[in-house]
């Protein structure tokens, strides 16, 4: 019960406070009725063999908070943990996905970071993902959560796993210095930004790597967009191949991520999501965490943002790259065809 009482709390605080608007694909269905899915997810574990296809239609057309109440009352008829069940009863890709889907946006963000950093090796493409594509208000949320899960600092875990420049704007970007978005327009503070970052890079020989971060890392999303339009008329080159120019491996990556959100978070996503389903098969991971993560707060923006890149949809492309109960699930998040 302790767990659900947490869910109660995280879904409280989650759904208050200034949001940015959100286009989701999985919205709450109207006639809820918890207890009746309970019994229903319940059956269908006991099932022999399990019937997949009745947890996967109930949990992928709920929103987070009816999930919530579903494994409250799944407690009370099973005496055990939902998350616990269906761990025991799921298996693979399907099974990430339906666990991804008990928790909260904030509480599934904190896991990945987690998983990221455990053991030997870091996972530097997830910790990029999630850390560079955040906005302010779902780091904060992240970072608490993290703590209430892991007992730890992200920050501690971030610096702990990280080295060099890369720890530097990763540990910038956790500790959330970036201003609030203004009405007034800082033209002389743009114009100032966009030579800085010229002359801390395109403009001497080596990077000021640390104006680069401090910039990137503590200037509002509008302001940011200004100044690399107004950098464009001191360097030859502009925002992006400048990074490509300056700076390699991971802190390149990260840059990259962080300008393409800054432009277009949703286009960044559907790129992502094309990489992952390049040539046969699926990252199943990437896939996963993106459709997870992001289907209650911008899957449709992405979805359409997909098929202007692509020119097919992307159910179409996890159809084709995908298979079984996995991709059922997904084709059900993604909630139909464009």
């Amino acid at each position: 019960m302790a767990l659900v009482a947490e869910y109660l709390k995280q879904l409280t605080l989650t759904h208050t406070g200034g949001k940015e608007p959100t286009f989701p694909t999985v919205r709450p269905i109207r006639d809820f009725d918890p207890s009746r899915d309970a019994a229903r997810i319940d059956t269908a574990i006991k099932t022999k063999g399990v019937d997949e296809q009745t947890i996967i239609d109930i949990l992928t057309t709920r929103s987070c908070d009816q999930r919530t109440y579903i494994a409250f009352e799944y407690e009370k008829i099973a005496k055990k943990d939902m998350t616990t069940a269906l761990k025991g009863a799921l298996s693979g890709s399907v099974e990430a996905v339906m666990l991804g889907l008990m928790k909260t946006p904030a509480q599934y963000d904190a896991s990945e970071l987690k998983g990221s950093m455990k053991g030997l090796g870091t996972d530097e493409e997830t910790l990029i993902e999630i850390v560079c594509s955040r906005s302010t208000q779902e780091l904060a949320e992240i970072k608490k959560v993290y703590r209430e899960m892991f007992k730890k600092e992200l920050e501690k875990d971030v610096a702990g796993d990280t080295s060099g420049d890369f720890a530097k704007l990763l540990l910038a970007l956790v500790q959330i210095k970036r201003d609030e978005p203004s009405n007034v327009v800082d033209y002389e503070q743009i114009d100032h930004d966009a030579r800085a970052l010229y002359e801390a890079g395109v403009k001497r020989k080596g990077t000021d790597v640390v104006t680069w971060i401090a910039i990137m890392s503590e200037r509002s999303v509008p302001h940011l967009q200004k100044v690399f339009d107004r950098y464009t008329s001191y360097s030859p080159y502009d925002i992006k191949e400048s990074i490509r120019k300056e700076v390699k491996g991971d802190l390149e990556k990260s840059f990259l991520t962080l300008v393409e959100c800054f432009e277009n978070r949703q286009l960044y996503f559907a790129s992502r999501l094309s990489e992952a389903m390049k040539g046969k098969g699926a990252k199943d991971k990437v896939v996963t965490r993106i459709i997870v993560s992001r289907c209650e707060v911008d899957l449709m923006k992405i979805r359409s943002e997909f098929k202007k890149q692509n020119g097919i949809s992307l159910y179409h492309t996890v159809s084709d790259h995908t298979k079984g109960d996995y991709q059922k699930a997904l084709l059900s998040l993604i909630g139909g065809d464009d």
